[in-house]
C-alpha cells in the first residue's frame, strides 16, 4: 500500500488568473502556490512518499475539473492511502495592505472526516511550533472549516493551507525569502509524516 500526497497548488499563473497578488505586485498567489507545490513534490520525494502534482499547467483548472482529477486518481489506486493538500496564501478583506492581518491557518470540509480534521490538525501543531500563528481566533479543534468545492468535491482527506497572508507587508517578505519557503514547506512535510506515522525529514534552514 502506498502513501499518496496529491498536491493543489490554488490559481493560475498571472498570464491566466488577474488579480491574486500582494497590493505591490511582488508576490502573485498562482505562481508563488507553484513553486511551494514543486518544493514540496521534490522533498516528499525524497522521504519515500508519493506525491502528485494536480495542476502542472500554468492555467487556472477549474475546480470541477481538479475534483474530478482527484477523484479519478482515487479510483485507479483503491488500494493506496491518498491525502489531498491544497496550497494557498489568505489575503485580508480590506482594499490594499492590511497588516493587521497575519498568521497561518488551515481550512477542512464543513462535514468533514476525522481523517481530514486530523491532517488539519497536524498541520496546526507545526504552525504553533514555528510561531506562525499570528493574531487569529483559532478554533477550538485548531482547524477552521469551510464549505470549499476542492474539499468537499474529492472522496479522500483533504485540507486547505491558507499560509500566511499576501496583505501583509511583513508576510509577503517572508513568504518571499528563502527561509519563509523552506518553513513552509516544513510545515506541510510534517503534517503529512505525521499523518502517514513516517520518519519525517525536513528542510535545513
Amino acid at each position: 500500500m502506498r502513501n499518496i500526497v496529491i498536491i493543489d497548488n490554488g490559481h493560475g499563473t498571472r498570464k491566466y488568473t488577474k488579480g491574486k497578488q500582494s497590493p505591490d505586485g511582488s508576490l502573485y498567489e498562482g505562481e508563488w502556490n507553484r513553486d511551494i507545490a514543486k518544493r514540496l513534490y521534490k522533498e516528499l520525494e525524497i522521504i519515500g512518499l508519493n506525491p502528485v502534482l494536480l495542476v502542472p499547467e500554468d492555467e487556472d483548472i477549474s475546480l470541477e475539473k481538479r475534483c474530478a482529477k482527484v477523484n479519478d486518481i482515487i479510483k485507479k489506486n483503491p488500494h493506496d492511502n491518498i491525502i489531498l493538500i491544497s496550497i494557498h496564501i489568505n489575503a485580508s478583506p480590506l482594499e490594499g495592505w492590511d497588516d493587521k492581518a497575519c498568521g497561518e491557518s488551515v481550512f477542512v470540509c464543513t462535514n468533514a472526516s476525522g481523517a481530514s480534521v486530523k491532517l488539519g490538525q497536524y498541520f496546526y501543531e507545526g504552525v504553533i511550533k514555528m510561531n506562525l500563528k499570528g493574531n487569529r481566533c483559532v478554533p477550538s479543534e485548531h482547524v477552521w472549516r469551510a464549505n470549499y468545492k476542492i474539499l468537499r468535491g474529492v472522496d479522500c482527506p483533504a485540507i486547505l493551507t491558507e499560509n500566511l497572508f499576501m496583505t501583509n507587508h511583513n508576510e509577503v517578505k517572508y513568504l518571499l525569502s528563502d527561509k519563509g519557503k523552506e518553513t513552509i514547506v516544513n510545515l506541510h512535510i510534517m503534517a503529512v509524516c505525521k499523518y502517514f506515522g513516517v520518519p519525517c525529514s525536513v528542510i535545513s534552514s
